[in-house]
């Protein structure tokens, strides 16, 4: 039993290390220079190779800096193919775990013509598979990615510049010069550590869309990063010879190596059909375009055409005329089983139908002058019924522009203004489309308001006659024009009208009431009567001595004697609570002459303030006592024993039953 188990813990063990190792790629270094070119690189029966060699590092282990590797079921983007490297062969397997930094002391010498196709003087351990061979199409292509321990995801800054280089040098017979078919898509710039590199590090992108990735660990090959597949390619003359040159190699010295990975079987000798007319690159078919398609050979025996994998019955000439959208391609036979391929992807642009050309926004600014921004990217999926999620549209102040509007855009003409659509990435198609842009206004001012609310009642919000449309923010929305409130709180309401345009109008409800006075504070006998209302309350309040004129002070000044009333208004409307009160003061004279006007001195509307217990004793300019007021005897008529006394002044001293004393002067006239 204890047997069983160990053999079935080596079986499981087995199996995951078997696992484990198909995440990678495995090298062969066993095939000969004709071998890879010939069976892994071209595979072809109409391939004419001859002259084959390859030279590299000689290890004194044996090792290889060339071979085949295989990756199914890997990730890695080719299946297989030959990997040429600075280093050993076999240390481009993964992981990502250690340095590949081989051929150091070694006297492994650079290339010459890597040097002249790149600037360089110090390339070292180079790498070198060449051959020469007779194309039987006008066209060659095939794939590769450039792999690199230089890819470095933390480097320094002195590091960005580091890169080892490689060409993929081509020329015909007789020529002088090589072309060098290793570099950027579309431009003469050699790829390069530092020419092709993604973002995420303290070093410059570069190129950033043929990047593909920094690896971690767990990546096929033992590489910090490569790039995308990349093709090169090059026209030929069909039947004429040519050497190609495929070098790697180490720039500067033998430090961190770096690979490139041939795609298996990707070697073409086909016909050049033209650039892909594409909608992302801007070279689409125009809707009623057609375009002529040349196979020509000057030694083929006959064409087939295809269009989407599908043979078009008929179609053996060396020529086809596109009327409609799709992958096209034609195979060529030269005798026997020797067939080239040729392939174009050609896309049509769409017959665009026009949804809308005018759009609005309102005017939200205070001066409401018919200047506002438009969101142009809004605009976009509005302009057309049937516009193809990969149509780039630009905006134009002109049809004659040629700098684009920025996508948020403020009008320049007042309430209209017409601007142009234009179809920048499908050139010749479309002319611009002219957009009408109108900027609505709200003419109308809204003021917000304070609104109290009395207690234990109800109140209305009214928000204007004269819109189209009302949105409360309570809970539910109402949609009046005017709505009953209970509670306290801020309550908004927007306001739309005609234009469409709107408004936030917002009532501030507080809560009111009446006031209640706790005392009149009087202050008089004095050169100033002053009172000061002593209230409380929850609102705010004004004040008056009439009913009618109003102040927000409760103090009032310079009263004269007599009976008074005043009213405490809320400011809400919630009500006026009225008091009374008296102001007391002495006659400055009297005039005692039997007339019946003012022919007796006294202080009137003492009882109102409950001092009608109080004495008051009159005196003679000398201070002698000549009268006194009492509640039995409350005026005095200006006679002391029955005799009239003269004009003079008179003083007088009030006791209250406080305590307090009050004292002045008055005149009598005769």
């Amino acid at each position: 039993m204890v047997l069983i188990n160990k053999i079935y813990l080596l079986l499981i063990f087995g199996l995951v290390f078997q696992l484990g190792n198909a995440q990678y790629i495995s090298v062969d270094e066993s095939f000969t220079a004709l071998q890879l070119v010939q069976d892994k690189l071209i595979n072809s029966p109409c391939a004419n190779v001859f002259n084959v060699t390859v030279s590299g590092g000689n290890f004194a282990s044996g090792e290889k800096s060339y071979g085949y590797f295989e990756a199914t079921g890997t990730g890695f983007p080719f299946t297989n193919g030959i990997v040429l490297t600075t280093g050993k062969a076999i240390n481009t397997i993964g992981p990502n775990a250690s340095l590949s930094d081989d051929g150091g002391n070694m006297g492994w010498n650079g290339d010459s013509d890597l040097n002249q196709a790149l600037g360089l003087t110090n390339t070292f351990n180079a790498t070198v598979l060449e051959f020469d061979f007779i194309p039987q199409g006008d066209h060659i292509s095939f794939d590769y990615i450039f792999s690199s321990e230089q890819y470095l995801l933390n480097p320094s800054a002195n590091q960005c510049n580091f890169t080892d280089g490689f060409a993929f040098l081509l020329k015909r017979n007789g020529d002088t010069n090589y072309q060098n078919l290793a570099v950027v898509p579309n431009t003469t710039i050699p790829v390069k550590v530092n020419t092709v590199r993604g973002p995420g590090t303290i070093c410059p992108p570069a190129n950033a869309a043929y990047f593909d990735a920094f690896n971690d660990i767990n990546h096929p090959t033992n590489f910090n990063g490569q790039t995308k597949v990349l093709t090169a390619q090059s026209d030929v003359t069909p039947g004429d010879t040519y050497h190609i040159k495929l070098v790697i190699a180490d720039e500067g010295n033998y430090r961190y190596d770096s690979a490139l990975f041939l795609g298996g079987e990707s070697f073409n000798f086909g016909v050049d059909l033209g650039e892909d007319r594409l909608i992302a690159n801007g070279t689409a078919l125009c809707p009623t375009q057609t375009l002529s398609l040349n196979a020509t050979q000057s030694s083929a025996i006959s064409y087939q055409w295809f269009q989407n994998n599908i043979e078009l019955y008929g179609e053996t000439n060396p020529t086809y005329l596109v009327t409609s959208a799709g992958d096209y391609s034609v195979t060529i036979n030269y005798g026997g089983n020797c067939e080239t391929t040729g392939t174009i992807t050609v896309e049509y642009a769409v017959d665009l139908i026009v949804n809308q050309t005018r759009f609005s926004e309102c005017d939200n600014d205070a001066n409401q002058d018919g200047i506002t921004a438009f969101n142009l990217t809004d605009i976009i999926p509005d302009l057309f019924t049937n516009l193809p999620s990969n149509y780039t549209i630009s905006f134009y102040e002109l049809t004659t522009s040629t700098s684009a509007l920025p996508s948020i855009y403020t009008n320049t003409t007042p309430f209209q203004q017409t601007i142009y659509a234009r179809i920048t990435n499908i050139q010749g198609c479309y002319s611009d489309y002219p957009i009408d842009l109108i900027v609505n206004i709200f003419p109308t001012t809204i003021t917000d308001e304070e609104v109290g609310l009395c207690e234990n009642t109800s109140t209305i919000l009214d928000a204007g006659s004269g819109f189209t449309s009302y949105t409360w923010n309570t809970n539910p929305i109402q949609n009046t024009q005017t709505i009953t409130v209970a509670n306290p709180g801020t309550y908004s309401v927007i306001l739309t009208n005609a234009s469409n345009c709107s408004k936030t109008k917002t009532f501030t409800v507080t809560p009111s009431g009446i006031a209640t006075i706790n005392d009149i504070i009087i202050i008089d006998f004095s050169e100033n009567n002053t009172i000061t209302v002593d209230y409380t309350g929850i609102s705010t309040y004004v004040f008056s001595l009439d009913g009618t004129n109003y102040q927000s002070s409760p103090t009032f000044t310079n009263l004269i004697e007599g009976a008074y009333t005043v009213y405490v208004k809320d400011t809400k409307d919630c009500g006026v609570v009225p008091a009374t009160f008296y102001i007391l003061d002495y006659p400055k004279f009297f005039t005692p002459n039997g007339d019946g006007i003012n022919d007796f001195w006294s202080i009137k509307n003492l009882n109102q303030r409950n001092l009608q217990n109080g004495t008051i004793e009159i005196f003679d300019r000398y201070g002698k006592p000549i009268h006194q007021i009492n509640t039995r005897n409350q005026v005095w008529d200006g006679t002391f024993n029955g005799v009239n006394l003269p004009s003079s002044d008179y003083w007088f001293q009030m006791k209250l039953a406080d305590g307090k004393i009050i004292k002045g002067h008055f005149s009598l006239k005769r």
